[in-house]
């Protein structure tokens, strides 16, 4: 009965302090600042006081354009079907932080869950261990995010639109992946770097798409971000981002982009014997800016961030593979590809904050060598996966509690005019997203 009377207080008390910390993990590597006040924490729940569980709910309904209809919104639509509902995520998170004598970290655990109709996955298990002498220094270990652009560290259950770009998604599937990472980054506020954060770290490269890493090839990813400064009344933050990495080649055809004899973009196969067993280029460099402008409704806010760089695919698809790319059990060629892409958000509210605005573009050409005609052409080794896209997204979003939105959101999506059958013209795979998010 004592321990039940224990509990009680506890999920009462996280209950009523929740609401002044939802914005404390606003990315997805993020430490909740809440342990380290620990004046209002009663001795009855003294037990519980380094422990959080948070977590967030979001139902959705779709309408796309057209029966089946592919989709970066959540997943293709299935054959028959142009709408859907469906629990885009559903997610539980616990954190365990263990304090030092000055109430700075000492350790961090954390474990979160996605559980929907599609089925339960881990979506983080690390430890995060600090350097405690001078503060500065900590050691990221186990299955987390990646620490590459904006875009992706930002979390869903903080972001204004329903979804990443389509650069993200392919390029980063599931934001995370296992690794070893050092940051640099300050606790003490005026600490003369408090506003510079360093991450650098090797992780397997396939992220949650296999179960384990298929080849010896180590991504190395790291990212320079700079918090957010004031400038008046406005706020500037930027980061730049770096990955090189790459994985085996399955076998001795590798393709690349040239030109053929007749002067036409093509993809040229090299079949030289030293191609098998060795690893093809995967190079991303980015760069984001963001700029926040405080005003009498709220907030006005521009991002901006750009990609570009080298991946490594198979004729059919430029997403990193979770096992060696194979057809039918045998390994595939590799294509090699010269991508870029970017993502441009406006955000505004209206009247006050819990009315907001959005407008969000962005691209993804995962051929920068090739364009339009010249994709479909015979003899070009030239496939849907080299087709550029560009999405307009225009939303809007209303915050009925401090805890709950609403969003109404429509994709226009837009794919180059090739030569290519299906690609001849515009698909019909615009979407419309309603979603309700609940987040405690």
């Amino acid at each position: 009965m004592k321990n039940f009377r224990l509990t009680l207080v506890f999920l009462v008390f996280t209950g009523i302090i929740q609401p002044k910390t939802l914005l404390a993990q606003r990315y997805l590597a993020d430490i909740d600042s809440s342990f380290f006040i620990k004046d209002t924490v009663r001795p009855v729940i003294k037990r519980f006081e380094n422990l959080r569980i948070t977590g967030y709910i979001q139902p959705q309904f779709q309408k796309a354009q057209s029966d089946g209809a592919p989709s970066y919104t959540g997943g293709n639509f299935s054959q028959f079907s142009s709408s859907r509902f469906m629990l885009r995520r559903a997610r539980v998170k616990i954190d365990y932080v263990l304090p030092s004598k000055s109430r700075y970290p000492k350790a961090l655990f954390s474990f979160q869950i996605d559980a929907t109709e599609r089925g339960v996955i881990v979506r983080d298990m690390f430890l995060k261990l600090f350097e405690t002498k001078k503060n500065v220094f900590s050691l990221t270990t186990g299955l987390f995010a990646r620490p590459f652009g904006y875009e992706v560290n930002l979390s869903s259950a903080f972001r204004e639109t329903p979804e990443r770009g389509r650069m993200s998604q392919i390029l980063m599937p599931s934001e995370r992946d296992i690794g070893l990472m050092v940051s640099y980054e300050p606790q003490e506020r005026n600490h003369k770097l408090s506003h510079i954060k360093f991450d650098v770290g090797f992780f397997n490269g396939q992220g949650l798409s296999g179960t384990t890493d298929f080849d010896d090839h180590k991504d190395l990813i790291s990212r320079l971000f700079i918090k957010p400064y004031t400038l008046g009344k406005g706020e500037l933050s930027g980061g730049l981002s770096y990955l090189r990495g790459g994985w085996k080649n399955g076998t001795k055809y590798v393709y690349r982009s040239g030109i053929s004899n007749s002067g036409d973009q093509v993809f040229v196969v090299d079949s030289a014997e030293k191609n098998l067993g060795t690893s093809s280029p995967r190079h991303y460099y980015g760069a984001d800016i963001q700029f926040k402008l405080h005003h009498g409704w709220g907030e006005t806010e521009w991002r901006a961030e750009y990609w570009f760089g080298t991946q490594p695919g198979t004729a059919a698809s430029t997403t990193n593979p979770g096992t060696l790319p194979n057809s039918n059990g045998q390994p595939v060629p590799t294509y090699v590809r010269h991508f870029d892409g970017v993502f441009l958000l406006f955000l505004q509210n209206i009247i006050n904050n819990r009315h907001q605005l959005m407008v969000k573009y962005d691209w993804y050409d995962p051929n920068i060598r090739v364009h339009d005609l010249a994709i479909g052409k015979p003899g070009s080794n030239l496939t849907a996966a080299d087709v550029k896209f560009h999405t307009l997204g225009i939303g809007y979003l209303h915050h009925l509690n401090p805890q709950t939105k609403l969003i109404f959101y429509y994709d226009f999506v837009t794919n180059e005019k090739t030569t290519l059958s299906g690609f001849q013209s515009d698909l019909k795979d615009n979407i419309f997203t309603c979603r309700i998010q609940f987040r405690f």
